[in-house]
């Protein structure tokens, strides 16, 4: 047997680590007093430390295949594991003050872990079956975690990502069955050569579907509807998770998909509409948001347009992969940021409610601007550098139409984020409601957003300073 062809188990030992962490958290679980509980958070945490030291050293090593050539370990594969594995555990970080001592508390890292192996699966897929495997088990964990709080809105929000999943998981199996009916293969090693020769309109069909499972991951147009009802209705950790995690191994799937295909058909112009799409309905849509949780729903649904830009030049500009992985990157720390804020303060589900919040809380409220202007592509945060390279891709894959319209897209969406800033250093008391102690923010969640906020500030900085320096 080959090289290419053997087995390498050792290769996915993240993912391992990961899951058998999920495995032992929940049996754990059963066994532990319910004020006991928060050793199980411990142990998910060494697990995603494990796999994200582990990620970080197959990454400095050569790209190599596993399982038989299915899986691929490379740099976009590392990088993915990398920011998934330390994102889940910014999120545990969010969960330790708003589900510590709950009926369903190991269950909730449980889920967490299989999600974020589905995830770290669906990163370094090279074959559509495998495809397969990672968006089952990315989604399907997502269904109880988004339903675990039990309240009207969370359940609606549960069935919502349910019956979406359900029928876009239906079109992603159904683009792999008619790919494989029409070459006779699932491996992207040999799908490019064999598609050439196929029939063009069921390649194509068969693309849009497997594309329209993975936006359904990645939460974009045309999967988008479960996203904002997710983010409104989940719990605070939860919500920053379904926002942003699964993204990450959705659009590197994304990127594998686009970049294997042959030049048989206009696919870099598929996914420029699905990005216009996208980036232009989350904008319009958060500007009419009152709920901060609901805004940073649409919010993400702008993103993967911004996100799909560098997939639309995959294979056609050096920079689409590097702008990909750096963007997934920044926006993985700053949405968080934004996130662990409404978490810190979870009574406040009005705009308006966080009137006077910088001037009572002024590192709290620096930290909120810092990541709301970053979510927009301010300098020096990291997702500016994000932007910068994503629309130098796009130029330079010979899409500057797209350059302009994402420059048209950030305009836009600074509006609807300075309906949530101006609040903040507004005069007038912060609204508290009827709810007692909801102008007292939660100490875990609160350090997060200070500390996540800081982190997009040095990584734009020395993004910024490495484009610099390769720029000369």
């Amino acid at each position: 047997m080959g090289s290419d062809m053997a087995m390498r188990p050792l290769l996915l030992l993240p993912e391992i680590v990961l899951f058998l962490g999920g495995l032992a958290v929940l049996v754990s679980g059963s066994f532990l007093p319910r004020t006991r509980q928060g050793v199980t958070r411990v142990i998910a945490a060494a697990a995603l430390v494990a796999a994200a030291i582990l990620a970080a050293v197959d990454l400095a090593g050569p790209a190599q295949p596993a399982m038989e050539g299915t899986f691929t370990v490379d740099t976009a594969t590392g990088v993915a594991r990398i920011v998934a594995a330390l994102g889940t555990l910014i999120v545990l970080a969010l969960a330790s003050d708003e589900i510590a001592g709950s009926p369903r508390e190991s269950e909730t890292y449980a889920l967490f872990l299989f999600s974020t192996t589905g995830t770290l699966v669906l990163a370094g897929a090279d074959d559509l079956l495998v495809v397969v495997v990672g968006f089952l088990l990315a989604s399907i964990p997502l269904y109880g975690l988004i339903g675990i709080a039990r309240t009207p809105r969370g359940a609606e929000a549960a069935m919502k990502t349910y019956l979406l999943g359900a029928l876009f998981g239906i079109l992603l199996l159904l683009g792999v069955t008619l790919l494989y009916g029409v070459s006779a293969t699932t491996s992207y090693a040999d799908l490019t050569d064999r598609l050439a020769e196929a029939p063009q309109g069921v390649v194509a069909a068969s693309v849009v579907a497997v594309l329209g499972g993975l936006m359904f991951k990645a939460g974009g147009v045309p999967g988008h509807f479960w996203v904002p009802d997710a983010a409104e209705g989940a719990g605070g950790a939860v919500a920053a998770f379904l926002t942003t995690v699964p993204k990450i191994g959705a659009m590197v799937a994304a990127y594998r998909l686009i970049a294997m295909l042959p030049d048989t058909l206009a696919w870099p112009l598929l996914v420029a509409v699905l990005a216009v799409a996208s980036m232009t309905l989350g904008n319009f849509a958060a500007y009419w948001q009152s709920d901060p949780r609901r805004l940073l729903g649409w919010s993400t649904v702008s993103q993967v347009g911004y996100l799909l830009v560098p997939v639309a030049v995959a294979g056609r500009s050096d920079l689409a992969l590097p702008a990909l992985l750096l963007y997934l990157a920044g926006y993985t720390v700053t949405n968080l940021a934004a996130f662990a804020v409404t978490t810190a303060f979870p009574d406040r589900r009005d705009l308006d409610s966080y009137r006077g919040m910088g001037r009572a809380r002024p590192w709290l409220g620096a930290s909120l601007v810092v990541a709301l202007l970053g979510l927009v592509g301010t300098p020096p945060t990291v997702v500016f550098a994000g932007k910068l390279t994503t629309t130098a891709a796009a130029w330079d894959g010979g899409l500057a139409w797209l350059a302009v319209l994402v420059f048209v897209n950030t305009v836009v969406s600074l509006f609807y984020y300075l309906r949530w800033i101006a609040p903040i250093y507004g005069r007038g008391e912060p609204h508290a409601g009827t709810v007692p102690g909801a102008l007292v923010p939660r100490v875990w969640s609160a350090t997060t957003a200070m500390v996540t906020s800081a982190l997009s500030l040095a990584l734009g900085i020395g993004a910024g300073a490495l484009w610099s320096v390769l720029s000369v």
